[in-house]
């Protein structure tokens, strides 16, 4: 079965199950005179609103690229993610609002043994709708799934909590439905801030995943010539969706049409292991014919490494007749890229004044290791 229609038919499922514990946890409140409850009816009819929310961002988003959009629809996906959270955000202030209402103007409620039994399914069918739907949405990456899962182990979390009130009101007469209801819609609020966040994360352009960059590296690394493989970029186009660009070290003596063989078999290798699609691939030449520039090369690390925030040295090339050296040099965040190479540029310049050296700041966009 494709992701869609994974993404698809775990939604529906979830639309009719809350639609249905919906239907019940409403007539038990309205019978019982309970807050809670009808919070929580409320609650899973927003949860189906969710559901129907993916749905749609699922088939926008799987729509054929076009001449307006060349890179698909895939990010529609986020989009549809973070109408989600908003809802599971909304849900909880509501239920908060509400719960404060009654605390400072309580209802005595009445239960009946039907109401909680009603509720205990509910909370069994919640904890198992909310497992499958997260496990499902991890599985095929999608955002809108996991966040749904999550609200919904959330609202077992809230049905258990007004069971436990039921029974504490039935045996001791204590009503702390208000006070439990506050305290779940402050764990709900917590959890809808967190999916929010996450998504706006993948939107901005979130630091790639090391496992898959360093996957990526090491299958451009296996090649005979590639001696390095550095400012790896990912370029994310949805869940799935991935393009990349890369700078490989290879020997200054390989020709074009080497260099040209060399990048379309990492382009085949890197798609067919990862579904990455390869984009772009820049080269660093580095010297293969004298001796002296891998000693000044070593002496330039020396130099640059003597700064914590100097992450890593590469593409270092040394033109001995036109005494020209170049190199770029990743930096951390703690310091300006500007200020970086200005400190650098001196200090090496004290050394080898004779040269012109070109120094070029990299981020710390992937890892370097």
């Amino acid at each position: 079965m494709s992701r869609d229609k994974i993404i698809i038919k775990v939604s529906i499922i979830g639309i009719l199950t809350n639609i249905l514990l919906a239907v019940f946890k409403a007539v038990v409140g309205i019978a019982s005179s309970s807050i809670a409850v009808i919070l929580d009816a409320v609650n899973n009819l927003s949860d189906a609103l969710s559901s129907i929310i993916t749905i749609v961002g699922t088939k926008l988003a799987g729509k054929l690229p076009d001449k307006k959009h060349p890179m698909g629809y895939g990010r529609i996906e986020y989009l549809s993610a973070m109408i989600v959270s908003g809802i599971v955000l909304y849900a909880g202030i509501t239920s908060l609002v509400e719960s404060v209402k009654k605390i400072f103007h309580p209802e005595t409620p009445d239960y009946s043994m039907t109401s909680l039994i009603i509720i205990a399914v509910a909370v069994v069918v919640k904890i198992v709708l909310g497992k499958y739907v997260k496990a499902q949405g991890k599985k095929v990456n999608s955002g809108s799934l996991v966040a749904s899962g999550s609200d919904a182990l959330f609202d077992a979390v809230l049905s258990a909590s007004v069971l436990i009130s039921a029974i504490i009101f039935i045996l001791s007469g204590w009503s702390l439905e208000a006070y439990v209801g506050a305290v779940i819609s402050g764990f709900i609020i917590k959890s809808g801030i967190e999916m929010m966040t996450e998504t706006l994360d993948e939107i901005l352009g979130a630091r790639a995943d090391k496992e898959m960059t360093g996957k990526i590296k090491h299958l451009m690394m296996q090649e005979l010539y590639v001696r390095g493989a550095y400012d790896l970029i990912m370029y994310n186009y949805g869940p799935d969706k991935y393009y990349a660009s890369v700078h490989l070290e290879v020997p200054d003596t390989m020709t074009a049409k080497e260099i040209d063989d060399l990048t379309r078999r990492l382009e085949t290798k890197i798609y067919e292991e990862t579904g990455v699609i390869l984009a772009g691939v820049g080269i660093y030449a580095y010297n293969t014919k004298d001796d002296e520039a891998l000693k000044i090369e070593k002496e330039v690390k020396k130099v640059v490494f003597k700064y914590k925030w100097a992450v890593q040295v590469h593409g270092f090339y040394l033109d001995i007749k036109n005494k020209i050296m170049r190199f770029d040099v990743v930096m951390s965040f703690d310091i300006k890229p500007q200020d970086g190479v200005k400190v650098l540029y001196d200090e090496i310049k004290k050394i080898y004044f004779d040269f012109d050296v070109k120094i070029a700041p990299d981020v710390d966009i992937s890892a370097t290791d």
